[in-house]
């Protein structure tokens, strides 16, 4: 697969919250956010600089977008990464939209992802 890819700037943090909390209105503020509500807990996803506290949350990560509109007929998109970047023992947060996917890897790993996903033939959008 030919894909090309981008990075975006900053950090992000998941957060978890129970699934009754109201959704921060600094959340809309950033340029990249995703927001999950289940039975279980509400999941958001968004720049480090823009909400700060949580019930819970894993900060410190980098987001990969695979450059799209991808057509939904397209298959094994994000099985792919998701294999390339497991062989480089790099773990993934993966979140999809309507239009392409999103990958969060720890920043410390970043520069072994980047690797990983040239040499296996992807191309970064600079």
């Amino acid at each position: 697969m030919n894909l090309k890819i981008s990075i975006l700037e900053g950090l992000f943090t998941v957060h978890r919250f129970s699934q009754d909390h109201e959704i921060p209105k600094q959340i809309y503020e950033g340029q990249f956010y995703s927001i999950t509500k289940t039975e279980d807990e509400l999941s958001i996803v968004c720049s480090s600089s823009v909400l700060e506290v949580s019930e819970n949350s894993e900060t410190d990560w980098s987001c990969i977008k695979v450059m799209g509109p991808l057509d939904f007929a397209l298959t094994g998109i994000l099985a792919d990464l998701s294999t390339i970047l497991a062989k480089a023992d790099v773990s993934i947060f993966a979140i999809s939209t309507f239009d392409t996917d999103y990958i969060l890897v720890k920043s410390k790993k970043l520069p072994v992802a980047e690797k990983a996903l040239l040499q296996a033939g992807y191309s970064f959008n600079t």
